[in-house]
């Protein structure tokens, strides 16, 4: 399962690039509406099994414990500051995605277009786009750190 969210967290960030590409250039708002919906669900999804699995691994420490290498006490301090790191943009990530996405549901006309809450929804993109950037660099070094290296 890591590995499918590794995969995950690979392809987000050129999906969403894909995605403000075309409302930005090509004005494409539904293209657009399809896409982060289907990333929001394809995410939900992909954290929702991961998060499962994690817990019948027995949590971080029940996977870190199966290493073959155990990390040295100098690789285990890094690998959890870069976790909080990761969780603080994964949870972050959660609320302004959710935030974006339901406001834009409820206030964007119907089929999307121009209107009085697309400054609001641009900023909040905006920010949603850093974050699960943030979110997916840091996953990746998690993975890395703690299951790869």
């Amino acid at each position: 399962m890591l590995d499918i969210v590794a995969c995950a967290l690979v392809l987000v960030v050129p999906l969403l690039v894909f995605s403000i590409y075309q409302v930005k250039v090509h004005r494409r708002y539904t293209l657009h509406k399809r896409l982060q919906i289907l990333l929001g669900a394809l995410l939900l999804v992909a954290v929702g099994l991961f998060e499962i699995d994690m817990r019948w691994q027995g949590g971080v420490r029940g996977i870190l414990a199966k290493r073959t290498v155990p990390l040295t006490p100098d690789q285990n301090d890094f690998f959890y500051r870069v976790l909080v790191v990761h969780l603080f943009f994964a949870v972050s990530t959660v609320f302004l995605w959710s935030a974006t996405l339901i406001l834009a549901l409820r206030r964007m006309p119907k089929p999307p277009a121009p209107c009085p809450h697309s400054a609001l929804h641009k900023r909040l993109g905006w920010l949603s786009a850093l974050d699960i950037t943030a979110t997916s660099v840091t996953g990746l070094l998690v993975y890395y750190y703690g299951f790869v290296v």
